[in-house]
C-alpha cells in the first residue's frame, strides 16, 4: 500500500518504512508526527480525494533536522565590475513512514 502527502508545497509517494525529506517541519528527533494531508491512497484498490481522502493519515518519526549540502549563489555582469557571492542552506527534516491508514 502506498499514499501520496502534501507537506511543504511538495508532493511525495511514500510506503510503510519510507525514508524522505521533507521542507523544515518543527518537532524533536524521535518524535512522531502526523501526515493528514492524504491526496491519493493506492494498492489493490484506489483512492482519490476530493483534495484529500477522508479519514486517511500517515504516521512518521522525525529521524533529522539538519540542513542540505550548500549551494553557491554568483551573479555577475561582464565588464560592470558587479559580482555577488553568496552561499545557501536550506533546512529539511527527514522522516520514516511508520503507517499509512486509508
Amino acid at each position: 500500500m502506498y499514499a501520496v502527502i502534501q507537506t511543504g508545497g511538495k508532493q511525495y509517494r511514500v510506503a510503510e518504512g519510507d525514508t524522505i525529506r521533507v521542507e523544515k517541519l518543527s518537532g524533536d528527533v524521535g518524535s512522531e508526527i502526523e501526515l493528514d494531508r492524504v491526496l491519493m491512497v493506492g494498492g489493490e484498490r484506489v483512492e482519490v480525494g476530493k483534495p484529500t481522502v477522508a479519514g486517511a493519515k500517515v504516521v512518521a518519526e522525525i529521524v533529522a533536522q539538519d540542513r542540505a549540502k550548500k549551494i553557491i549563489v554568483f551573479k555577475m555582469k561582464r565588464r560592470k565590475g558587479y559580482r555577488r557571492h553568496n552561499g545557501h542552506r536550506q533546512p529539511y527534516t527527514e522522516l520514516r513512514i511508520k503507517s499509512l491508514t486509508a
